[in-house]
């Protein structure tokens, strides 16, 4: 009676055991990618939370230029609402002075899912546009432009900031209260248009690759950087830690007088120049097209900052430009890693040739390098500069990404995504390394040269709510761990 006890038990606890690896076996695809992606998402809330910033001071950002109201909006119902028919062209232009610019500029970028900013000349379009938006359901209204933005985010992830830009008085309202205005006040803020669109999103024949956005403005007040003066009187005083600049598009294609811009922009470069040695400064790329702008800002404002960052579409642009070519409009809205590596190496390697040209005591090194892209965050330092913490900075930018694009500080993985492959390659030369993407650590940080480099993987946020300013937050997340 023992004996079929023991054997009755034993049947039942192999067959428990087979039942339980069957189970295992037979998940379904779907359960097994929900599991990766929840322990590569604890994975990064770790990184995260390796750095606190409980126990320190408030780190002091200061952050020009400009700033405005943005109207959001559905892309395709904004179109349709004001009758613009899909076009059969989809062309580049540098600016906008009509709809049919209109339609063939959205179509360029629309299809691939690439982000694009341009100017429209036209002041009566630009109304029409305005008004159109004011009427359709469901539009938003928040505070835009890339230093409003940034400084919100660096005063939620503890920081307090100094933010130079011209706004409307009801304007500080809406600021966290750790963040001082330095610059004009004005009764009408310039306006943005954020025309967002998801992925799948269909116009005429054109169907989106990835959920982005296309902005258009007609600026009154940002070109002129008209914050500068009273920011740099109180910058003396505020004696910040990090100095960020970003919002110079607003300059792209404008119709400034003869030799007004360049005496903006050297002004700029006296600014940046003086600010001590001890404050890090970070330039913000953005979709410029203009050469002789983009030419000017590589003379007169990159060669003073220590921390550049840009999308996918931004770095390529950049690069075409140092190597003596031409501005490039269109890049691949998702590149691999290897190719975007390849292209950062490059970037800081032409930077800082062109750094060690320069007479002595003129400008600073590249120390710090960050590309956000759909699919992946990668940051290279410079080994023993003054940047700290990047395996972590890189964690945060990533899930910054999917609390920004979602809306919500809290994630939830079963409204999002990986893209990124189960391995990358380090670089398109024949026998580099690959590097799996391990969940327990999704942050791959290796050193090269003179140089730490780490890539994480994007949680991508599948049901989104605003793509505009994502890489604003995005970079200012990343920067508050490092400072």
């Amino acid at each position: 009676m023992a004996v079929e006890l023991r054997s009755s038990v034993k049947y039942g606890t192999v067959l428990s055991f087979t039942v339980l690896l069957l189970a295992y076996w037979y998940r379904s695809p779907q359960s097994v990618l929900d599991e990766r992606l929840g322990a590569v998402l604890s994975s990064l809330l770790r990184a995260e939370r390796k750095v606190g910033m409980n126990n320190i001071a408030r780190p002091r950002v200061a952050i020009g230029f400009g700033g405005c109201v943005d109207i959001i909006v559905d892309g395709v119902t904004l179109l349709n609402k004001i009758g613009l028919q899909p076009t059969n062209q989809p062309l580049h232009h540098d600016y906008i002075e009509n709809v049919e610019q209109l339609a063939e500029s959205f179509a360029y970028f629309f299809a691939p899912g690439a982000a694009s900013e341009r100017l429209v000349v036209n002041d009566t379009l630009f109304s029409q546009l305005v008004e159109a938006s004011r009427e359709l359901p469901g539009n938003r209204w928040s505070i835009g432009g890339n230093a409003p933005v940034m400084a919100g985010r660096m005063a939620s992830e503890g920081c307090d900031v100094l933010l130079g830009g011209s706004f409307s008085p009801d304007f500080n309202d809406y600021l966290s209260e750790h963040i001082t205005v330095a610059g004009n006040t004005v009764e009408e803020p310039d306006i943005h248009l954020i025309l967002e669109y998801p992925s799948g999103a269909t116009w005429g024949p054109y169907t989106s690759r990835r959920a982005n956005r296309y902005i258009v403005h007609s600026d009154d007040h940002n070109p002129y950087l008209d914050s500068m003066e009273d920011f740099e009187k109180k910058l003396q005083g505020f004696k910040p830690d990090l100095l960020v600049v970003g919002g110079l598009q607003m300059m792209d294609n404008f119709p400034f007088n003869q030799g007004e811009r360049e005496a903006l922009l050297s002004r700029l470069a006296q600014l940046l120049s003086s600010a001590s040695p001890q404050t890090n400064v970070h330039f913000e790329m953005a979709s410029f097209v203009d050469e002789a702008l983009m030419s000017d800002l590589l003379e007169l404002v990159l060669p003073h900052a220590d921390s550049l960052g840009m999308n996918e579409q931004e770095l390529p642009n950049l690069l075409s430009l140092l190597r003596g070519s031409t501005v490039t409009v269109l890049s691949d809205p998702n590149p691999r890693v290897a190719t975007v590596l390849d292209q950062m190496r490059e970037l800081y390697r032409v930077v800082n040739l062109g750094h060690r040209q320069r007479q002595a005591g003129r400008g600073r090194p590249l120390t710090r390098l960050h590309v956000h892209t759909l699919a992946f965050q990668a940051i290279i330092v410079t080994q023993g500069s003054q940047w700290k913490n990047t395996m972590s900075a890189t964690a945060k930018a990533s899930l910054t990404a999917n609390r920004h694009v979602c809306g919500s500080s809290d994630i939830d993985p079963s409204k999002a995504r990986l893209i990124l492959d189960e391995s990358f390659s380090v670089s398109r030369t024949e026998g580099s390394q690959r590097i799996p993407l391990q969940e327990s650590r999704p942050v791959s940080c290796w050193t090269e040269d003179e140089y730490e480099i780490c890539v994480a993987p994007v949680l991508v946020c599948t049901e989104v709510y605003q793509t505009a300013g994502g890489g604003d937050n995005i970079s200012a997340a990343g920067l508050v761990l490092q400072i």
